[in-house]
């Protein structure tokens, strides 16, 4: 087999650009030296969430409060005391109202000693994981939160200086002061944000309020994942995983429209995982890669992003094309959908045959536009071998999905013997974005709806502002949210579920492939559909379901389609399109 390895292109050599250092530094010093293009804002805590007592700590209430962000030697100055006895130690948790990723910055003041003070610092997505410990108690099934970014510390701070901590996803931070009969000072306890920022070119509002904050918490947990790279959380892996982009692909085109965020996270992964092998070891990974393309080139019509791709994608449809025979789908090792899923080797079986077909469809697509007519035609042959030998669902509403999407099964019947019944019980923070598809292409909206507010939604009512890397809503019942202490006698939400890779505090509580309903709300309910790559042909169908009014923004290449949507006393809807110059609109 050739191997095929592209060479890392100008978009991503270009992450950063080049540093203006001071005059002192050589010229090949700033040449090499690369501006962070992320933005730091100092953010203060939102409330003062615990303290250990009120004898331990004093003006908590001070760390609330605007200050300079810099240490001050002069007499008045407020600080917010930590003081230890030789029995009690002293401790503080801060809330900062929401996911951030960044860490800590402690402004401190005086201390009962000159030397530095030695405190732990904890982050934590929820109250509980910020009071948890890590290490040995907490590798109950072999791991731990402190896995891919620290957010368990032991670090000495100075007195009357500063210092900044840590760097991973969190909204709480823990601060204990661990040593005897000594007092701190701190003047200031910003969460250090670090963000992209970008415009929010996209919009969506709608009659129902709660659907509305879902799509803006989806919008929002794509956005704290723009990192370096497109990442899949921001506590945990933080790192790119080519299947967990599709849905993020989908959020920001709906909302942030072109980013380059996208093609350089392909062409990072691809440089690391050279052909023959499966991009982050995963065939259906590769998969999703194809998938991927093809929606991007759809939205955004790049089409010499596609073409420096071109040998890849020819050498992986030659692998893909190549293991397909008689409709078999054997050869391609592990099969993996997402992790709930698993259990159920049937389903995974029947899901992975239809994500096969899928992704060969849009790699025949890639492929005449790529000017390959004879790997388009092995592509098809592919679909047409594959549909030829459609396996059974066995209950798995994941699979059933895929079929629906993929032409395999009828997308009613999927959803009324699948992926309808039971409504959200066995929906997928990653899979559910399919499960709506499928209930679109059956004409079900308002189920998908009902299943939104009821599923997303959930992460909502239970504290959430970043949905998550798993839920399920049978979790709800008599547990703690997870902006509140866990109870004894009640289910902690963080850290009393989660299984596979992600049980306890592991779970990560801001993952990209949760967001697909803002893409789902901006595609189905607005109603935009591409017809043609770039955008430059569309269809505006609504489907309001039993909302009153919608009204967005959908972004292009050529500027925002703004589109409202109002429901006439007759139940019909009443369509307002205003549409750049060079788009076609179709209803």
């Amino acid at each position: 087999m050739k191997r095929t390895c592209l060479t890392f292109p100008l978009l991503l050599l270009s992450l950063y650009l080049p540093g203006q250092l001071p005059p002192v530094f050589s010229a090949r010093a700033g040449e090499t030296a690369r501006v962070d293009p992320l933005t730091r804002v100092y953010l203060l805590p939102t409330r003062v969430a615990w303290t250990s007592s009120e004898e331990r700590v004093r003006n908590p209430g001070v760390l609330l409060t605007p200050g300079e962000g810099q240490a001050e030697m002069t007499p008045g100055v407020a600080y917010c005391t930590l003081s230890s006895s030789e029995t009690e130690k002293a401790s503080i948790l801060l809330d900062y109202g929401r996911e951030l990723h960044g860490g800590l910055r402690l402004v401190t003041g005086f201390g009962s000693d000159r030397r530095p003070s030695l405190v732990r610092v904890r982050f934590g997505e929820s109250i509980g994981e910020a009071n948890s410990q890590t290490l040995n108690s907490e590798w109950k099934v072999g791991f731990s939160t402190d896995d891919h970014a620290k957010r368990d510390v032991v670090i000495e701070i100075p007195r009357d200086g500063s210092i900044e901590i840590g760097n991973t996803g969190f909204r709480f931070v823990r601060i204990d002061l661990l040593e005897s009969d000594r007092t701190i000072a701190i003047k200031e306890a910003r969460a250090i944000f670090r963000y992209r920022e970008l415009p929010y070119l996209g919009s969506f509002a709608c009659s129902d309020e709660r659907l509305n904050a879902i799509w803006m918490t989806a919008a929002y947990t794509v956005h704290l994942n723009m990192q370096e790279f497109l990442w899949d959380g921001v506590k945990r892996d933080r790192c790119v995983w080519v299947g967990d982009m599709h849905p993020e692909v989908m959020t920001i085109s709906a909302v942030f429209g072109y980013h380059d965020i996208v093609p350089r996270s392909l062409d990072l992964v691809v440089a690391q995982y050279p052909l023959p092998a499966w991009l982050n070891r995963m065939s259906a990974y590769s998969l999703w890669y194809l998938i991927i393309h093809k929606a991007w080139r759809d939205h955004h019509g790049d089409e010499r992003f596609l073409r420096s791709h071109a040998d890849y994608i020819a050498g992986l449809v030659e692998i893909v094309a190549g293991k397909i025979k008689a409709g078999d789908d054997e050869g391609f090792g592990r099969k993996f959908l997402d992790w709930p899923s698993s259990p159920n080797t049937p389903g995974v079986e029947a899901g992975y045959h239809a994500l096969l077909a899928w992704a060969m469809r849009d790699a025949a697509v890639l492929c005449n536009a790529l000017d390959r007519p004879d790997l388009a035609a092995r592509c098809e042959e592919a679909v047409s071998l594959l549909k030829q030998r459609v396996k059974d669902p066995n209950g798995l509403k994941q699979a059933a999905a895929l079929m629906a999407i993929a032409g395999l099964m009828d997308a009613g019947k999927a959803c009324e013997e699948y992926i309808a019944a039971g409504g959200a019980d066995r929906f997928s923070t990653f899979y559910g974005y399919y499960m709506l598809e499928a209930m679109a292409l059956a004409g079900r909206h308002q189920e998908a709806l009902d299943i939104i507010r009821a599923y997303w939604g959930g992460m909502l009512d239970m504290g959430a502002t970043t949905f998550w890397e798993n839920f399920n809503i049978a979790w709800m019942e008599n547990a703690t949210r997870l902006d509140e202490w866990p109870v004894e006698g009640k289910r902690d939400i963080h850290g009393d579920f989660g299984e596979y890779c992600y049980p306890g505090y592991r779970h990560s509580l801001c993952h990209g492939w949760a967001s697909g309903p803002a893409a789902w709300l901006s595609a189905r309910v607005l109603g935009v559909t591409i017809l043609e790559p770039g955008c430059k042909r569309v269809r505006v169908s609504p489907h309001l379901g039993d909302l009153e009014w919608a009204e967005g923004a959908f972004p292009t290449p050529l500027g925002l389609i703004k589109i409202s949507h109002e429901k006439r006393p007759d139940g019909s809807v009443e369509t307002r399109v205003n549409a750049p110059e060079g788009i076609i609109v179709e209803s």
